[in-house]
């Protein structure tokens, strides 16, 4: 027996035989259930082309604008592990219909809302569907046969990375022709869709986890993670020593040695801290913060970059949309790659497959460091990390499923998931910190300097060198 099926409890996990064994059916739920990785992208991504305008349209500073984003990230980070371990409890696809209609209700004040704070009371409810992805990789694991469960779990990682890079030139279309309210009218509108395909089609999973949710872990964790996050999105604008930014550390920091030895005392903790540091489950957590890093890192330059006025000597001059059009190849890739990563992941196992990621995610940043700011090198680059990206995303869960009890499934993946919007949150800080320390500015604008790109891609590079590293490192025996 393995040591996936005695920890938690100490009794087995046996896996359950799939309730649903036509094939047909199998194909249909991947397909509904993939779509999330959409909606997950969509939430995160197609607000932020349009922030600027947000600022002139609801009579707010660009500082504040900034909120729209961020309200919605730290919401996520901190739902996602505590419906996590709900779904694994009460239900995944009770838990997966919930987000949804939090989301959908959130686009609906979103839109109706005619002032910043009804806006961002939208977007923090629309938070909530960033905890759909790991739960419903979870429920494709309660339901697939074994055979499929690969693949599947590919294409649904896959298109949340395919959904970021068409979300930003869709909002570009979206908000020309059809206002700024259309923005969450649609993600509303996809939503529901996807909320009654779910009942429809979607059976729910005859897995739950025993025992009582954790109460007193979830206070503790949801004030670490919104005080260290809040202190690392903001750090840069509130000022690194600034009070606020080391009150928000501190309380954090006591907040977490609060929650970890009470997470190690309970008998039914919130996040099971010894199933994390298993080693597949502890590689893939290393690397979800790693390559979550380098991930934003390539979509938050290459956009930048490709909108630098040609006066800077390096930049193209490209309007939104057409920096969102440059990087929709690296959507497609994605696409493409997600049934190969899945293949790649039978043959040779998936840490091999992440290694393989990591590795083609250093050579993209590499090129871009090398070859120059040409819109074709940037667009090729870019493609190629989000390759990386694609085999990545697709390896970590399967990790992470292979290796812990079925009934945790949901709970382990969902930390994942967190420990990936950490690495994106602190490519944001780090990403902005590093860009506004040399600038130049033309024709009245202030734009960061090719020197500080260049400085940025070594800095992806590196990152991910690191993630090859810790996947790399042998196996204790």
């Amino acid at each position: 027996m393995s040591r996936a099926e005695v920890v938690g409890d100490g009794a087995p996990a046996a896996s359950p035989q799939p309730v649903v064994r036509s094939a047909g059916s199998q194909r249909l739920i991947v397909a509904i259930l993939s779509v999330t990785g959409v909606v997950v992208a969509l939430q995160q991504t197609l607000v932020v082309p349009i922030l600027p305008d947000f600022s002139v349209v609801l009579g707010v500073s660009s500082t504040t604008t900034s909120w729209l984003v961020t309200a919605t990230l730290l919401t996520g980070a901190v739902a996602t592990p505590l419906i996590g371990r709900l779904a694994d409890m009460t239900g995944k696809r009770a838990m997966m219909l919930v987000c949804l209609a939090v989301m959908v209700a959130g686009s609906a004040v979103a839109a109706l809302g005619q002032s910043f704070p009804t806006v961002v009371t939208g977007r923090v409810m629309q938070g909530f569907s960033i905890a759909l992805l790991p739960v419903g990789i979870g429920l494709l694991r309660d339901l697939l046969e074994p055979g499929r469960l690969g693949g599947a779990v590919a294409l649904m990682s896959g298109t949340m990375g395919i959904g970021s890079m068409f979300g930003m030139p869709m909002a570009g279309v979206i908000y020309t022709h059809l206002g700024w309210q259309a923005l969450f009218w649609v993600t509303g509108v996809v939503g529901l869709v996807l909320a009654i395909l779910i009942v429809v089609a979607v059976p729910e999973s005859p897995v739950r986890a025993r025992g009582r949710f954790d109460h007193a872990g979830a206070v503790l964790l949801t004030v670490a993670l919104l005080t260290l996050l809040l202190a690392v999105s903001k750090g840069g604008q509130w000022g690194w020593s600034s009070a606020a930014t080391m009150g928000c550390v501190a309380l954090g920091v006591v907040a977490l040695a609060a929650w970890v030895p009470l997470e190690l005392r309970v008998p039914h903790p919130l996040v099971d801290l010894r199933i994390s540091m298993l080693r597949p489950v502890l590689v893939a957590n290393i690397c979800a913060v790693l390559l979550g890093f380098a991930m934003f890192l390539s979509a938050y330059t290459a956009t930048q970059e490709l909108q630098a006025p040609v006066e800077t000597g390096y930049g193209p001059g490209l309007s939104e949309a057409q920096a969102g059009l440059a990087m929709m190849p690296g959507g497609l890739l994605m696409l493409v790659l997600a049934p190969l990563s899945a293949r790649m992941t039978r043959r040779h196992g998936a840490r091999v497959t992440l290694a393989v990621g990591a590795a083609i995610i250093a050579c993209g940043y590499v090129l871009r460091a090398v070859l120059g700011a040409s819109v074709a090198n940037v667009t090729v680059s870019a493609a190629t990390i989000s390759g990386g990206v694609a085999l990545a995303l697709a390896a970590m869960p399967v990790l992470i499923t292979e290796a812990v009890p079925v009934d945790r499934t949901a709970s382990a993946n969902s930390v994942n998931s967190l420990l990936r919007s950490v690495g994106t949150s602190t490519a944001s800080a780090v990403g902005a910190a590093v860009l506004a320390a040399s600038t130049v500015t033309v024709a009245g604008v202030t734009v960061p300097t090719l020197t500080a790109f260049t400085v940025m891609y070594w800095i992806g590079a590196g990152v991910a060198v690191v993630a090859l590293i810790v996947t790399l490192l042998p196996q204790r025996r």
